[in-house]
């Protein structure tokens, strides 16, 4: 009977894949005529299809003339739509042409699953009407989106808190920064809000409710040392960033010394993330292997989703000295029967001018045993050699889940002067 289940569960299997790829067959036969139109057409040049028409009700205009003048397409897969519906979270890969420069891989993003965007639609829709479905245009104009506009001199914490990760907190001095950098504007560099169009306020601000990914790329730049991918411009409900590279999860078996690498750069992401010069912690809320990828060519680790990204003004929290705002904050280690979950207080993240959660949640979804993703377990880390398993495994698993008060902080520095030591001189 113990022999005959194994084989019995490879029919099971072998049948299953058969049948799929029977179906898949069948899909692209139903499916042959729009296949050759898919392959002709470049649909980056329709202004439904990348919701150009919803604008202002959109996340910017600057890259416009390159999507209407057909500088921007989709690699071959990526137009296929009958795909779309495993590619969950709407994101594809393109190709973009500069006629002295050449074409280059870029990463287009519309910033949310297909019924995150309908709610988005439905959302204010509501808020302008009271009902689900209206004219959106018109309905941008009668939202908080709108009523900001005119001679609002600054966009003031009071006004936007909470809406999003972004500014679950927000000081007047990390607002000034967003209004400043925001790229969807030909007049950017001022950080009065009244300087900029109406329409570019509205599209803005629904940026921040929505989805603050590309104000956090604008914000906090890759050209100034920020380990974030860069940020493009935007074509109504399509952002387009830089390609960096393959996922981190493409190196999760690769040599050890790649990955004690990698390892390292992780860590020095947490730490300069966590405390830099500027005074803003900006807290990663969001970690897993998907959310990194890795340069092809200078092995370089970059946040390639920074969607759910905090920032705390450390300047802001030791003006106003909140109760126990000089304390460093513990994150609590929990286990959990997810992929990448976390245990974290937002408002102590906002309250603290010292915190471990970057270190916490590196160490926890990444690099220790802990760390779970797509069925594996035991972190990038895994399987050390023997001569660096215990001093390795016991640093990780104080980082992970500390022993003593405070411990993680101190796990995190040898972590990082540990693995420094094992890449080599040359990393």
């Amino acid at each position: 009977m113990l022999r005959f289940l194994p084989l019995k569960l490879g029919r099971v299997y072998r049948c299953a894949k058969l049948l799929l790829v029977l179906g898949l067959s069948v899909v692209v036969l139903m499916n042959t005529h729009s296949l050759f139109a898919s392959f002709q057409k470049n649909e980056l040049t329709d202004r439904r299809f990348i919701n150009l028409n919803k604008c202002p009700a959109c996340f910017g205009t600057s890259w416009c003339r390159k999507f209407m003048n057909g500088q921007v397409s989709f690699e071959a897969w990526g137009r296929l739509r009958f795909l779309d519906v495993f590619n969950v979270k709407n994101v594809f890969f393109a190709q973009y042409g500069e006629p002295r420069e050449g074409t280059r891989r870029i990463v287009l993003k519309r910033l949310g699953s297909s019924q995150e965007l309908a709610d988005i639609d439905q959302k204010i829709c509501k808020r302008a009407t009271g009902r689900p479905r209206c004219d959106l245009i018109q309905a941008m104009y009668k939202t908080e989106f709108a009523r900001l506009n005119g001679e609002v001199r600054l966009l003031t914490p009071e006004v936007v808190e909470g809406w999003s990760d972004l500014v679950h907190c927000p000081s007047q001095r990390l607002l000034d920064r967003v209004v400043r950098r925001y790229a969807e504007t030909k007049d950017s560099g001022s950080f009065l809000l009244k300087n900029l169009k109406d329409t570019e306020r509205m599209q803005l601000l629904m940026t921040l409710a929505f989805n603050p990914e590309p104000l956090v790329l604008q914000s906090f730049p890759s050209d100034e040392g920020w380990p974030f991918a860069k940020y493009l411009g935007a074509c109504g409900r399509m952002v387009a960033v830089n390609y960096v590279g393959e996922e981190l999860w493409s190196f999760y078996n690769a040599a050890w010394e790649t990955r004690v690498d990698l390892a390292r750069q992780l860590m020095d992401i947490a730490e300069q993330l966590t405390n830099n010069d500027f005074d803003f912690a900006l807290y990663l809320l969001d970690v897993s292997f998907d959310n990194f990828a890795v340069g092809p060519r200078d092995g370089k680790v970059i946040v390639v989703d920074a969607e759910n990204v905090l920032v705390a003004d450390k300047r802001l929290i030791r003006q106003n000295k909140p109760e126990n705002y000089d304390v460093m904050y513990e994150s609590k280690f929990e286990e959990c029967d997810k992929e990448a979950c976390l245990s974290f207080s937002k408002d102590a993240l906002c309250s603290r001018v010292t915190a471990d959660h970057n270190y916490y949640a590196i160490c926890q979804n990444l690099l220790s045993r802990y760390a779970t993703w797509r069925g594996s377990t035991g972190g990038l880390l895994h399987d050390p050699p023997p001569q660096v398993a215990g001093q390795l495994e016991a640093l990780l698993d104080e980082c992970a889940n500390p022993k003593k008060r405070y411990g993680r902080f101190q796990a995190a520095k040898e972590l990082r002067e540990y693995l420094t030591q094992l890449a080599g001189p040359n990393r």
